[in-house]
């Protein structure tokens, strides 16, 4: 049978819609559930004139008073700045707090009623999961990229010189402008913060994952700052001798060596000396500097330290109180 023509003067009819397959129709989801949450940030001078720049980067909206997480590489010389939303608003925004340590900062925007993305919960990723990107590369603003989770558990070195543990690998495309803005899942909720890609590689990012975004959040918002503790040592990595190690039964053959102290650190008022070696910080096995903050990095400021120090050939155990530093 021939199919009958519109009768003359009719409106056309339209093609008929393809239904979406089920990975755009997960991308697209997870685009629009963050989308309006995802801001633009300049800094510097004139916001046309940042804007020439392609901003310094992006970030996203985490609470609807404004409040919003971006890295800290992107704010680092500034206190102030203007965020775009992708409806056109732009607001101003000050820097609330920052942590060096896991490039991670918290601003917040002079508005209310904002819309704002939901934080993952602690559920882990998994290799393989989809997630999908949103920032503001080069000045395009709202721009998406998808791709999966590649590895978990990397460790990366931040600018300030330490090493942020748990960074989720993933083949979501980045660029310059990326920084701050989020990783999310299927459902559009923030797994990660995107930081990091390595100049001419293709298919590698890396995001701050949110357990630690929400725990940095956390300290800038309850208490002001990122409270870590210190020793009050300059320190670097040493091998220790195979003979030593097997004589005082020790977990690792590197340790800690303490270089000096500060005078008005935790150290200055026990006896430790230049030349000892850290190997336990609270019973945990320290092979390195890296490992010594690792160690640290759990410890409440307050709380009681007590380090196992290889001194000449003897084993022996130094305890003080752990303190922010100055």
């Amino acid at each position: 049978m021939l199919e009958s023509e519109p009768p003359p003067g009719a409106a056309p009819t339209d093609p008929p819609v393809e239904p979406l397959d089920a990975y755009s129709a997960a991308v697209i989801g997870a685009a629009s559930a963050v989308g309006p949450a995802v801001v633009s940030v300049y800094v510097g001078g004139e916001e046309q004139a940042s804007r020439a720049r392609g901003g310094a980067g992006s970030g996203v909206m985490v609470t609807p008073d404004g409040y919003l997480l971006t890295n800290e590489h992107v704010v680092q010389r500034v206190n102030a700045v203007r965020v775009t939303f992708v409806d056109g608003r732009s607001v101003s925004a000050v820097v609330t707090g920052r942590d060096p340590a896991t490039d991670l900062a918290v601003l917040r925007a002079q508005a209310g009623s904002l819309p704002y993305a939901r934080l993952a919960g602690p559920q882990p990723l998994r290799p393989g999961q989809l997630v999908v990107a949103v920032g503001n590369p080069y000045g395009f603003e709202s721009t998406v990229s998808a791709g999966v989770v590649s590895a978990l558990g990397r460790s990366l070195r931040s600018r300030a010189g330490r090493l942020i543990e748990g960074v989720v690998q993933h083949s979501a495309a980045l660029n310059p402008g990326n920084s701050g803005g989020p990783l999310v899942d299927a459902g559009g909720k923030v797994t990660g913060i995107n930081t990091a890609i390595i100049a001419m590689a293709q298919g590698i990012g890396f995001a701050i994952p949110v357990a630690t975004a929400q725990w940095v959040l956390t300290e800038i918002l309850t208490q002001g700052r990122v409270r870590r503790v210190w020793l009050g040592v300059a320190a670097r990595d040493r091998p220790l001798d195979l003979r030593l190690v097997r004589a005082l039964s020790l977990d690792a053959a590197g340790a800690v060596e303490i270089l000096s102290r500060e005078p008005q650190g935790p150290a200055a008022g026990v006896d430790l000396r230049p030349g000892d070696f850290i190997v336990r910080v609270n019973g945990r096995s320290v092979d390195g500097v890296d490992a010594l903050h690792r160690a640290l990095g759990g410890v409440p400021p307050g709380s009681a330290l007590e380090l196992a120090i290889v001194r000449r050939t003897q084993l022996i155990t130094v305890s003080l109180t752990a303190r922010e530093p100055p």
